[in-house]
């Protein structure tokens, strides 16, 4: 009888072994023939040549618009209209706001929704004292032949670029789009959760007209290199952003005695703050593993090599363990979670006083589905100090999630695939703020995507010192907004 059951339970678990190797065996990418990317004509001395130019103009924006300089922004208008000669001929352009640009070209169809593409045309500043730390100076655009630098190499003048680059091209080539193609471009998208941003004013502008965007696209994901020996090789991960987290910065205090610091209580305003701290740190978000994450792993875990697959093929069942090691890891909880992050504290103006209001600065950034008001619900109920003042200081709401199944998303990934087979293509969320969101009332296709090759060492640079960009990108991200144009702006 026991050998019976021994054999019983070995006899169970080689089925389910073998059950297994096939499943795994079969969970390969879908063999899909996305046939051969357009030939598009480039002229990558002249991209690289303006790109470094751009790069030059120092259009750093700021919180206090009162320190903004806006004849940089007049500089920059100008150097586009000469490097465009054909755009600033054939397109209507409006400056809205102070600085943002709103460039319209005209299809030749009024039956169809037009498309749009977003960039900003800001930088943020350099870190102060940091500026002898950069290899060239990071207003310069020096092209040392291997990299271009300067602040907005990354973020997102490459991208800027690249559209008036595609659409120059385009009309030199006499192309006419069906749709009316808007080119939408922001003054202040580096200042966070600016509720009076000129995307916004833009947004605000096309809607008083009636337009309802068939689609956008956007900065945000990036073209990956992955080669994990043993795991996956010679692959690369195509981000399309479908979402973006919110931010919203609230401001906790506690009131308590104050006086001479010789007669302390048994806990000063701080002592008590230390207890929200750790309320707030100790009751994290629910995680919960959105199909977005599920998807960008299913599509992750197809290209995985064969000993890889017997795990990755068993997704579904393994969501519960895998949200418990995303809580754990803080770049993968991003995905699962609404994070919290104190990040600042104030109290007493000197050593010798105790405080009579102690405040610390909590960041939140919400998933997509959680609500600035669900953030303060969520402080008052988990910190046990019912006597604490919560303040909301700067808030941005989350996005809403664009669907994965639409006309652009696959015009995106269609192109993806026919310009390297070796792309792994997948939905995902994006963590920092970008302009497109503020276009949700008129248009739900909003993808977020910039067609530029880096690795994850350059993508680190964003925002930071030595921030550049591969020569060798300028070139295809080009040819990707030509080709994504030609499409999206057809019928």
């Amino acid at each position: 009888m026991k050998k019976a059951v021994k054999y019983g339970i070995l006899g169970t678990l080689g089925a389910a072994a073998a059950v297994n190797a096939v499943r795994a065996a079969k969970f390969v990418p879908e063999k899909i023939d996305y046939g051969t990317p357009t030939e598009e004509k480039v002229d990558e001395e002249k991209a690289i040549a303006h790109l470094s130019t751009a790069l030059s103009i120092p259009t750093i924006s700021y919180p206090e618009k009162e320190t903004v300089d806006f004849t940089q922004f007049d500089k920059f208008h100008d150097f586009l209209d000469e490097a465009f000669p054909l755009i600033h001929e054939k397109l209507e352009k409006e400056i809205v706001k102070e600085a943002s640009l709103l460039y319209r070209w005209k299809g030749t169809r009024d039956d169809l929704d037009p498309i749009a593409l977003l960039s900003h045309q800001d930088v943020v500043p350099i870190s102060e004292g940091t500026e002898g730390d950069w290899k060239y100076d990071p207003f310069s655009g020096y092209n040392d032949g291997e990299f271009i630098w300067g602040r907005g190499a990354l973020d997102m003048k490459n991208h800027l670029m690249g559209v008036m680059e595609a659409v120059e091209t385009l009309l030199e080539e006499g192309f006419q789009p069906e749709r009316d193609v808007y080119l939408l471009f922001g003054q202040d998208e580096e200042v966070v959760a600016n509720g009076d941003s000129g995307a916004k004013a833009l947004m605000e502008t096309l809607q008083a007209r009636g337009v309802h965007l068939d689609s956008i696209v956007d900065e945000g994901g990036a073209i990956l290199p992955v080669d994990i020996k043993g795991i996956i090789n010679n692959k690369q991960l195509v981000g399309i952003g479908i979402a973006e987290k919110g931010y919203c910065d609230f401001e906790i205090s506690v009131r308590a005695k104050g006086g001479h610091s010789s007669q302390p209580p048994k806990h000063t305003a701080l002592g008590q703050l230390a207890d929200v701290i750790k309320d707030l740190e100790n009751h994290q978000f629910k995680a919960e593993m959105r199909p977005f994450v599920k998807d960008l792993f299913a599509s992750i875990g197809r290209n995985c090599t064969y000993p890889v697959r017997l795990i990755t093929c068993n997704l579904p069942i393994l969501t519960p363990a895998l949200t418990q090691v995303f809580k754990l890891i803080p770049p993968a909880a991003t995905f699962v979670r609404t994070t919290t992050g104190v990040t600042m504290a104030e109290g007493s103006p000197a050593a010798n006083v105790l405080p009579q209001k102690a405040s610390i600065v909590v960041n939140f950034r919400q998933m997509p589905g959680v609500s600035v008001q669900d953030v303060e619900d969520h402080i008052r109920k988990v910190v046990r100090n019912k006597n604490i003042e919560v303040k909301a200081l700067k808030t941005k709401e989350a996005s809403s999630f664009s669907p994965t199944d639409s006309r652009a998303f696959n015009i995106i990934k269609e192109i993806c695939m026919q310009e390297n087979s070796n792309n792994v293509v997948a939905p995902y969320l994006v963590m920092g703020g970008t302009d497109a969101c503020n276009y949700e009332p008129i248009c739900k296709n909003i993808y977020r995507y910039s067609p530029y090759k880096a690795s994850v060492e350059l993508l680190l640079c964003t925002h930071g010192t030595n921030e550049r960009i591969p020569v060798e990108a300028i070139g295809p991200g080009i040819a990707f907004f030509k080709r994504y144009i030609r499409k999206a702006s057809a019928e």
